[in-house]
């Protein structure tokens, strides 16, 4: 499954009804990651993906599952972040000077 496969919803009453789990692959593929960067972030770096946590398997603490709205969540909120950050940064950006047509 890939993001595109996703049904798009259009209520939460809907959301709730098809709100699918992904495992940690498909995650990966999703945020353009690698899996041990999905591993990693599911349980102790920051920041922390919303994880779903099946059973107590050897190795990396069993099944671990990630609902796709919470994923989607988990994008709008480092998005908002990464905005917040650059805009109390003091940066400016850069104007233009003349416009793209003037030489």
């Amino acid at each position: 499954m890939t993001p595109a496969d996703l049904k798009i919803v259009e209520n939460r009453k809907e959301a709730v009804a098809y709100d699918p789990l992904l495992t940690p692959e498909q995650v990966a593929k999703w945020l353009n990651t690698s899996i041990d960067w999905v591993w990693d972030h599911s349980s102790r770096k920051s920041p922390l993906l919303p994880v779903i946590r099946f059973g107590e398997g050897p190795g990396r603490s069993g099944i671990l599952r990630y609902r796709a709205s919470k994923i989607e969540e988990f994008i709008a909120e480092r998005e908002r972040f990464s905005m917040t950050r650059h805009s109390r940064s003091g940066r400016k950006i850069a104007t233009p000077t003349c416009s793209p047509t003037e030489k």
